[in-house]
């Protein structure tokens, strides 16, 4: 049987049983009758009350996703939501990688669209102040994942959206403060080689006795450039509501000491709400936040290079130096003598000492909501909102430290120091190398939205109707960046300040007018939309939507586009037939719709400028080396969904079950032009076609046993099936993951899934235990002989499959839950272990277990300094399963009449994870689309961590 036919044989089993099977199970009981006030939820433009949906829309509330004590909302929902897979990094400040039903874009962005209080923000080119919400301002957190719900996005949706509303005041004031301090460390680590036995490989590699088997410095870098991390938050809020008013105001600081030594990270948040009924007929809605983060970054390739460091070098020599890769004639590590340099790995130590940067951002977001009821059933809502980014950073470069290191047996002052740095350019009479560089860059950007929409609701009867029309406009602001860099800046002085540079060695490197280059074109987008909504006895429920969008980044003719879509759904256990049943609740739900992407790449502009230059005329010779396809738009993709939603045994089992398959028609990729137009470089143009189809269900288990004791079990499980069903004929596939030693590990390539790993595939050993590999007709062949096409494809980055399970208590004034999340299919690459010039270290198991004529079945070759080629040998399984938080809280009795509750709570985070991957951690992010980027490739990122957390809430 076919998986699909298998999938709706299980659908019409349960359909059948539900209604033909008499319960015999307790009369609707106290579980029932105490249903609460009907879900509702936000759906864009609106609200639905969840019952009433025909989409498939996942909501998150406010404890599930301030519960874990992690940097940004986005970490928390991890594994808590089915069909939306979050690649969490732990670097403070970082986003999260977040893919909503798989990738259907290679070239493309890839990120949710975000509606924060009804302000729309790009996920791909503006996530700043996503990053920076105080999880404990989030009310509610939306995931809408199929095209029904999406559309009325138009050409922003196709990658899903995340609908987030924050906190509002309701009922007396209240005060409220939360805080917790926490210390991390890393998840796992890599045992590496000690002196004695790096020195035994390396003399195996180098076919020579070049390190003495008897080393006196065994320096363990990992331990040299980590500690132990230590972070706190402190959250105040104030709340409440009157009959004019609901206000609420909120605090918050965040304050982290990186594992890494040296590196920090200060985050200030500020948030008010505020609604103001002004009469019976007008309601006013103001929010307002902003962020204000220091950071101190130090460079992430310390961590690799603290792996691939040999540990013969000590930290710093004798004179106080940091030291750098020399061994002398003795076989250690030192400055006299005839010297060696042993690889070129930096100092990690000297790394993060020498590298002296700030980064300040400050995030300004805020939006003003005007309702007017016109009749009782019509309403009109007019939304403002925006968000300014100011961004600066300023780095420092000790360059005198930096030469004494690659100079060990030099000093400062001495004739090769000042024939280095007071050589002068013999024309411009400024200093060839100029010493301590200061480099100021700084970048600000404003983006607005304003919708205006009318809603009409009408019930009578049976019937319940919901009518949607609105406009909006948009504008995602240009960025705006200048740099300034100031020389031979005094090392003992505030080196922040201009004025401590030399005034004939200032150095400034304008970048546009007064500084500021446009670096990103502003972008406008003026749309219409309307929806209808309609449900007949609250169990026929009908529902659609159109949106037209024109947007500013394309050519005319091109600019404009119409999303539409519709849905249905049929709530089965409200049919007569039904009652008394086995179903307190059965929907079946369904729909289809068309999306865009305008995060595209575009190489269009007017074709008289682009072929005789702005402002210029026709020369004789001219040639033009690319093409323009000034009929290039957003990319489109449609997609058909079904869902069923359950609820059985008086509501205490709720499930959800959702197909969909989804198809991007038109890829944007770059292409090659046909040789005969000799036309040399690519152009941007509609190249191919990826399909993401999937299924995905949630099952939840709440009960009560007494008075006194409640508890939960639930779990979600999504597969999605990604693959490049077509490409053009003459698309340049993109071959990407780059290891910077040449060596490349992806490619775009028909019939297979985004983010393939292409490799060459390690066929055993020669006779001295050297790899030999299969070429295409799978021939062993020798590593000289091998070509690109001899690369095969391993399987991608990207998991296939991922998973979430929860599980919790609630025992009088205690309460305990646990969380946990995993992924099955996909592949990571241990790039810090395959990128080896020579002499690096090794791991431990490594220098343990080698090939030898003795050993010939070794997993390991035997020892080189050779650099290796990408092959499989350094692909392994990101399988795994990792326990992302666990809780334990008590509320203790109410003592006192102004405390109205106190709760003291432990949390661990990232305790425990069972993996297959030998590296530190499975799960990767990286830059750029996984098609092409470092996602997944384990090189220069930063390790995942385990926190332990103590922390309190207290109301008054």
């Amino acid at each position: 049987m076919k998986q699909s036919d298998l999938k709706y044989s299980c659908l019409i089993a349960v359909l059948y049983f539900g209604m033909n099977v008499n319960a015999q199970t307790t009369p609707k009981d106290t579980v029932a009758k105490e249903q609460k006030i009907e879900e509702v939820v936000m759906i864009g433009y609106g609200s639905r009350k969840k019952s009433d949906l025909t989409t498939s829309v996942s909501s998150l509330k406010a404890d599930e996703v301030s519960k874990t004590k992690v940097m940004n909302a986005n970490q928390a929902i991890q594994g808590k939501v089915a069909g939306v897979n979050v690649v969490a990094d732990d670097n403070p400040g970082s986003k999260p990688s977040v893919i909503i039903r798989g990738i259907g874009t290679a070239l493309g962005g890839r990120a949710p669209l975000y509606v924060v209080d009804g302000v729309q923000i790009d996920g791909d080119t503006n996530a700043n102040f996503i990053n920076n919400i105080n999880s404990n301002d989030i009310e509610s957190y939306e995931v809408l994942k199929d095209a029904s719900a999406l559309a009325i996005f138009g050409n922003r949706a196709a990658n899903g959206v995340i609908i987030i509303t924050t906190k509002q005041g309701r009922g007396k004031m209240t005060v409220g403060y939360d805080t917790f301090v926490g210390v991390r460390d890393m998840l796992k680590t890599v045992k590496m080689a000690g002196s004695n036995l790096f020195a035994n490989y390396s003399n195996l590699a180098t076919g020579s006795i070049r390190f003495s088997q008897d080393q006196p410095v065994n320096t363990d870098w990992m331990k040299e450039i980590t500690q132990k991390g230590f972070y706190t938050q402190h959250n105040v809020s104030l709340s409440g509501s009157t009959d004019k008013v609901n206000y609420n105001f909120a605090l918050g600081y965040y304050d982290e000491q990186t594992i890494l030594k040296g590196m920090e990270y200060k985050r200030f948040n500020f948030r008010t709400n505020n609604e103001f009924k002004v009469s019976k007929k007008i309601k006013i809605t103001q929010t307002l936040g902003f962020s204000n983060n220091n950071n101190t970054p130090k460079p992430l390739s310390a961590f690799t290079d603290a792996y691939k460091q040999s540990p013969l070098i000590p930290v710093q020599w004798a004179n106080g130096i940091y030291a750098n890769s020399y061994v002398q004639d003795n076989g250690f590590a030192g400055t006299s003598g005839s010297l060696t340099q042993i690889n070129n790995v930096p100092n990690p130590v000297a790394q993060l000492a020498l590298n002296n940067e700030k980064q300040k951002t400050f995030d300004l977001f805020g939006g003003i909501t005007a309702e007017y009821k016109i009749l009782d059933d019509l309403k009109f809502t007019s939304q403002f909102g925006g968000e300014y980014n100011n961004y600066n950073q300023y780095s420092y470069a000790d360059r005198i430290t930096s030469w004494l290191m690659g100079h060990p047996n030099n000093s400062i002052g001495d004739n090769a120091y000042n024939t280095f740095f007071n050589t002068k350019d013999a024309t411009s009479g400024k200093l060839t190398n100029p010493y301590n560089l200061v480099t100021k860059n700084a970048s600000h950007f404003f983006n607005w939205n304003w919708s205006n929409y009318f809603t009409y609701t009408k019930k009578f009867g049976k019937h319940d109707l919901e009518v949607t029309l609105g406009t909006e406009a948009s504008e995602i602001g240009s960025v705006y960046n200048s740099r300034i860099i100031y020389g031979n800046v005094p090392q003992l002085s505030n080196y922040w300040g201009a004025n401590f540079a030399t005034v004939s060695d200032f150095t400034q490197v304008p970048t546009g007018k007064d500084g500021g280059n446009v670096t990103t074109n502003m972008n406008r987008l003026n749309s219409y939309f309307g929806r209808f909504q309609y449900a007949y006895a609250g169990k026929y429920l009908l529902s659609g939507s159109i949106r037209r969008d024109g947007s500013s980044k394309f050519a005319d003719g091109e600019k404009w586009g119409t999303f539409p879509a519709f849905s249905a759904g049929w709530v089965i256990s409200k049919e007569n037939f039904m009652q008394n049943g086995f179903f307190d609740l059965l929907k079946i739900r369904g729909g289809w719709g068309k999306l865009g992407n305008q995060n595209v790449p575009l190489n269009y502009v007017p074709f008289d400028l682009y072929s005789y230059g702005i402002g210029g005329t026709a020369n004789s010779g001219i040639t033009v080396n690319t093409l323009v396809n000034s009929k290039l738009s957003w990319e489109t993709t449609e997609e058909t969904s079904l869902g069923l939603d359950f609820e059985i045994l008086n509501r205490r089992l709720k499930g959800t079950v959702d197909i969909y398959n989804k198809r991007n028609k038109q890829a944007i990729l770059d292409l090659k032009s046909i040789l005969t137009t000799g036309i040399s470089n690519p152009y941007y143009n509609y190249g191919a076609s990826v399909s993401n189809k999937g299924i995905e269900g949630s099952l939840r288990w709440d009960d009560k046993i007494g008075n006194n004791f409640t508890y939960w079990i639930g779990g979600n499980i999504a597969y999605n099936k990604n693959n490049v069903e077509s490409l053009s004929e003459l698309a340049n596939t993109l071959t990407g993951g780059s290891l910077g030693n040449g060596q490349i590990t992806k490619k775009l390539s028909e019939g297979q899934p985004i983010g393939s790993f292409w490799l060459y595939e390690v066929a055993g050993y020669d006779n001295q235990g050297n790899f030999v590999y299969y070429d295409k007709n799978n021939n062993v062949v020798e590593r000289s002989k091998l070509t690109d096409a001899d690369r095969k494809f391993f399987g991608s980055v990207i998991a296939p499959t991922n998973y979430g399970v929860t599980a919790g208590i609630h025992y009088k004034n205690v309460d305990f839950s646990v969380d946990g999340y995993g992924q099955i299919g996909g592949k990571v690459f241990n790039g810090k272990k395959a990128v080896r010039n020579g002499n690096e270290n090794i791991e431990y198991s490594i220098a343990t277990n080698y090939w030898t004529p003795t050993n010939i079945s070794s997993p390991n070759p035997s020892p080189t300094n050779v650099q290796p080629v990408a092959s499989n040998y350094y692909l392994e399984s990101s399988n795994f399963f990792r326990i992302n938080n666990i809780t334990l809280g008590y509320t203790l009795p109410k003592f006192s009449e102004m405390i109205t509750s106190l709760r003291f709570y432990a949390s661990a985070i990232n305790p425990f994870i069972w993996q297959k991957y030998s590296g530190y951690s499975p799960e990767i992010n990286g830059d750029g689309s996984p098609a092409y980027g470092t996602q997944g490739i384990e090189l220069g990122v930063y390790p995942k961590l385990r926190s332990f957390v103590f922390g309190m809430n207290v109301k008054f």
